[in-house]
Formats: structure tokens, sequence, C-alpha cells
């Protein structure tokens, strides 16, 4: 039976290099095949998954000999920390590893959604020219809003400030003179919630799902958002109530939005209907922290803090 089981997918360089002496087993379908993922588990010490693998009730009944579970990414909502604390077993999050992925992604979307053209090439190839059209926008001297203010929003603040962005957040557990409000490359206003997302051009999520912050950007809080503001998820689903950005998006009063993250995933049809025909929208299977590169960081890291645990024990 083997000693460590990877439940979805990883860069299996790192299995090779970081987990030698191990007996692994591999499998990224078994977070899609419960049973047969509780089986392999009966006598692992270690689990490796993202995040659709819930590591809570039967999971962590069947994996009864688990040390330590490696989370290759960092949201931790689908983890049961309280269970793997009474069980004592070790939970290590890639902290960091996929942080610019994630920046990134935010702002290649914004800017997308902001200029508004790159969807024109079906009509252009056809002999049409909408060049009026497609007159949007820029991104320089737009107010970036970020909810939460932890290190992926900072790597997002970075890259908004080299394209001239205005810089505003709301974080409140970020003391007052805290450091971070006050980076090299200029002030990141802090801001009350109501007050960030009155004034926010481009809206960005960094916060994890917790009862606090489900729904927190619903209805009423898109309502007063800016008239054509754009907003993006690439935090966790459930934060943003999914129908009420289609009913804005198609309303007009949103000019765009980026969905990377979905309160059911992943996403399936009837969930998805909602966004039929809403313009100026982006829908992603939960990509925005994956790249190639972000994915190898993320892998390695991950390997080396479960090896680590279990030579440590």
């Amino acid at each position: 039976m083997p000693d460590i089981v990877v439940a979805e997918f990883m860069d299996e360089a790192a299995i090779r290099e970081e987990l030698a002496g191990f007996d692994v087993l591999y499998d990224p379908t078994l977070v899609d095949k419960p049973e047969m993922l509780q089986a392999a588990l009966s006598e692992a010490r270690g689990l490796i998954v993202r995040n659709r693998t819930q590591v809570r009730g039967s999971l962590l009944e069947a994996g009864s000999k688990l040390r330590v579970v490696g989370r290759l990414g960092v949201g931790l909502d689908n983890i049961d920390m309280d269970a793997c604390r009474a069980r004592g077993i070790a939970v290590f999050p890639a902290t960091g590893a996929n942080d610019g992925a994630v920046a990134e992604y935010v702002i290649g979307t914004a800017m997308l959604l902001l200029r508004g053209a790159y969807g024109a090439t079906t009509r252009v190839a056809a002999g049409e020219w909408p060049r009026n059209a497609l007159m949007g926008r820029e991104i320089a001297g737009k107010r970036l809003g970020l909810i939460g203010y932890g290190a992926i929003a900072r790597e997002t603040a970075r890259r908004a400030a080299a394209l001239g962005m205005q810089l505003a957040a709301y974080d409140p557990f970020l003391a007052a003179d805290d450091p971070a409000w006050k980076p090299d490359y200029g002030p990141v206003a802090s801001r009350t919630l109501d007050a960030l997302i009155a004034e926010s051009d481009v809206l960005s999520l960094h916060v994890p799902l917790t009862d606090a912050t489900r729904n927190l950007i619903g209805a009423e809080a898109i309502a007063r958002m800016p008239a054509g503001a754009v907003l993006i998820n690439a935090a966790r689903g459930g934060v943003v109530e999914e129908a009420a950005v289609a009913a804005a998006l198609k309303a007009g009063h949103l000019g765009g939005a980026a969905l990377d993250v979905f309160d059911r995933e992943p996403l399936d049809a009837a969930a998805g209907a909602v966004f039929a025909d809403a313009p100026n929208l982006i829908l992603t299977p939960h990509i925005a922290g994956v790249t190639v590169e972000s994915n190898v960081r993320v892998s390695s890291v991950t390997a080396q803090a479960v090896r680590r645990h279990l030579l440590e024990g």
C-alpha cells in the first residue's frame, strides 16, 4: 500500500525528485473516485491535494494513519483543519508559490475587460470593421480596489502600480501602521469596505471563504459599485453571488467581470446557465494560480514539506 497518495495533478518531476524513497501513488483522477481514494489511504501517512479533494469526514476516517496533508495551493476551505488538529495531522499549504500567477491573472483580465476589443476576431475575419464599437478604456489612472490585502493582493498592487493605477484596499486584520500600506512603489490607501466598493473602477477579491465573507459581494454591494466597474474574483467561490453578477452585466451596470472560482466546482451546466448572454464576462476553471511555472513551484514546495515532516517524525 502507498505511503503517500497524490489525489490531484502536480508536477511529476517534483514527485520523482522530492519524494524519492517513498512509495507514492500518483493518480490525479482519485479526486473524482472517493471510494478508491479512501481505499488507497488505508495505510498512507501522507496525502497531497489541490482544492477539490474534501479532506474531512469519511476521508479522514479512512486515512487513520495520516500524519500530513500537503495542499497544492493556499486555500484551506476544503480541509477540516479542526479535525486534522485533533488527529495530529499537519497541514502544509504552498504559501507564496503561486502569488505571482494569480496577480498576473487579475491584471491581465482587468486589462482585457476594460479594453473590450479582443472578442472581435470572427467579425473582423468576416469582413466587418467594428472600430467605433470597440473603443475601450485604458487601465492607467483607474482605481484598483483590493478586498483583502495579503500576499497575493500585494503582488497584484505592485503590478497595478507599474501600470499607473490608483491603489486602495480593505483589510480589517492589517494594522493602520503596517509597512504594507506604504510599499516602495507608492502608497496603498486603506478604506472601509463600503468606501472601497463605491470608489473602485476595478474591484478584486483576495479573501478566504468564511461565514463572514460568504456572499460578501451580492446584489446590494454590486449596486454600490460605480457604473461600468469591473469585478474580478480569483479568490474563492461563494464570496460573490454569481446570479447577481450576471444580472448586473446584463443590466449594463457592471462593465465587465471575471470569475475563476464558483460556489459549486466544477461548475455544471445547470449552475452555469445563469451566465447565458451576459456580456463582457470571463469564466475560467479555477486556473488563476496555475501556470506551467507556478505548478512546478507549488509542487516542489508541497512535496518538500510532506517529505520533511515524514522524515522528522
